[in-house]
């Protein structure tokens, strides 16, 4: 018996590592990029003091949805990933999670994810829907839109209005302010990403807005790094914060310019490191919100 067991361990270990690698668990960086607007939402939906449940059920609900939409993401694009060469390794491409596994996977998440959303009030709940359907929808657009990147930063952004319906039971200017400013950083820091893959996507058949602009990439992602710049003005000022948070936007505009600097030369390595690290955009918006409060309680 014990050697049977000496035996199938290391297997099961070694394929519940392969699961964590098809829910990206070793690579949290789509974690950040969903956890920090969903930090700014709930911060300024309780004011500096978000409801301490809420803010666990957010926080795991971030995990879990960002974990199902890899797990379908990368079933779906199962019979692709094995001819690029950033993705041929994942655990679907290479054959070592099945399909069926994947799937069953995906469809555990989603019963946790459900049973999160029962923690929330009405409102959240009816918007939560809005948000599997975000979540299940984006890895098909890539194949008939341009603009995926949208339908991930309108994805990614949801967690804005839901915040705020959970802690306050409405849906303000300021909540919808938050998922425009999301969805616009989405666009940008996923068009960095997509530009590492721009020519393996043009042979396969994907689209992206890196394809989609071409030679202008850089020129129009620049232009919209303006326009969040403008967002995140505006969400300041009706929100009625402060210096510290002021301070945090002008540290954001620095920070993009020297995205725009690392991806100059569109090499792949450089594009990749300016997508990953925009999570110091996020991290320092947060700061931002949340030196804010502190000093004016």
């Amino acid at each position: 018996m014990k050697l049977l067991v000496g035996k199938i361990a290391p297997d099961i270990v070694s394929q519940l590592r392969n699961y964590a690698r098809l829910m990206r668990l070793d690579k949290p960086i789509g974690t950040w990029l969903l956890l920090w607007p969903t930090l700014w939402a709930l911060w300024l939906a309780g004011k500096g003091h978000p409801d301490p449940g809420l803010f666990v059920v957010f926080m795991l609900g971030v995990v879990v949805m960002r974990s199902a939409g890899c797990v379908l993401n990368d079933y779906v694009d199962r019979n692709i990933d094995p001819y690029v060469e950033r993705t041929r390794t994942r655990p679907l491409a290479s054959g070592a999670v099945l399909p069926m596994e994947a799937l069953t996977l995906f469809a555990a998440l989603g019963f946790i994810a459900i049973g999160l959303a029962t923690m929330l009030n009405r409102p959240a709940q009816l918007l939560a829907i809005v948000a599997a359907a975000l979540t299940v929808s984006y890895p098909f657009f890539k194949r008939f839109v341009s603009i995926p990147q949208f339908i991930l930063g309108a994805s990614f952004g949801w967690a804005a209005p839901m915040a705020f319906a959970a802690q306050t039971g409405s849906t303000p200017q300021l909540a919808w302010l938050v998922f425009g400013t999301t969805l616009v950083w989405a666009v940008i820091y996923d068009t960095f990403y997509a530009m590492v893959d721009r020519e393996d996507d043009r042979k396969v058949g994907v689209k992206s807005t890196a394809l989609l602009f071409g030679d202008m990439d850089l020129f129009v992602i620049a232009g919209l790094q303006l326009i969040m710049l403008v967002a995140l003005v505006f969400v300041g000022l009706r929100a009625e914060l402060g210096f510290w948070y002021y301070a945090s936007v002008v540290v954001v505009a620095g920070l993009m310019a020297y995205h725009q600097w690392l991806a100059h030369e569109r090499q792949p390595a450089e594009c990749f490191a300016a997508f990953q690290h925009n999570r110091h955009i996020g991290l320092v918006v947060f700061v931002g919100i949340l030196l804010h409060y502190a000093f004016n309680p």
